[in-house]
């Protein structure tokens, strides 16, 4: 009889706990096209004193965004990139081509945590960011206004605040 009650305490625990574990492994899906249309349009921000930087998105087709950035001291172009992403539903998330110049290619991923957060990595690092050679976390603080803070090999090396040109 004890042997039995304890043996239905035991399996009342492992069921109440699976049934948690598994309810904090649950990652919620967000609807990853709507939440890339935040970006649409013109940006603008400062890099250092006489250095801004540009960003034009636009969509493309119906699941794509084109952008193009560009840094620019006084009249010299400092750099210049193009990026043509589109979402992949297997992965959930945005892929791309960052083609910047002077540079070589790379495929990059881009997915939304929430509705205001985004990671941007490299492909190959999509599985574990954190311990991503380069990516960038960003948030929309608003409608109008955005910080990324880009990482290499996991350390903060830049912040970019972004607002929208209207």
């Amino acid at each position: 009889m004890k042997k039995s009650f304890l043996i239905l305490v035991i399996v009342g625990f492992l069921v109440i706990g699976l049934s948690e574990i598994q309810a904090q492994t649950t990652q919620p899906k967000f609807n990853q096209v709507e939440l890339m249309k935040q970006f649409n349009g013109k940006w603008e921000g400062e890099l250092a004193k006489d250095t801004l930087f540009y960003v034009d998105f636009k969509p493309f087709g119906t699941t794509g965004t084109d952008m193009y950035f560009k840094v620019v001291a006084g009249d010299n172009v400092l750099s210049e990139i193009m990026e043509l992403f589109g979402y992949n539903s297997k992965l959930n998330k945005y892929i791309g081509t960052i083609l910047e110049k002077g540079k070589d290619a790379e495929i990059g991923a881009c997915w939304f945590t929430s509705k205001n957060k985004y990671i941007v990595t490299y492909l190959n690092d999509i599985s574990n960011p954190d311990k991503a050679s380069w990516k960038c976390d960003g948030v929309f603080k608003s409608p109008d206004a955005i910080t990324e803070i880009e990482y290499q090999n996991g350390k903060a090396v830049m912040t970019y605040n972004y607002k929208r040109v209207k």
